[in-house]
């Protein structure tokens, strides 16, 4: 009838949609209010910002993901 469908690849997809959306969302809004209200030194300041706040999380999200490969790979032993 109907394709297995495999939920957890579509949630993953999903929600890597989401957060892109919401970070482009961010720099794009918010970079240009800061850029219309402030003027383009600050709009770079601001993207300097985001990008230093974006290291800790990317750390955090590498390790995260390296776990997951890890756990992946010893329960199909």
């Amino acid at each position: 009838m109907s394709a297995q469908r495999n939920l957890r690849s579509y949630t993953r997809g999903t929600t890597a949609r989401l957060i892109i959306g919401g970070a482009v969302l961010l720099v794009l809004v918010g970079n240009g209010l800061i850029w219309l209200l402030y003027g383009g030194m600050a709009a770079l300041q601001s993207l300097i910002c985001m990008g230093a706040f974006l290291i800790p999380i990317g750390l955090i999200a590498l390790v995260l993901s390296i776990m997951e490969w890890i756990v992946r790979k010893n329960r199909d032993v």
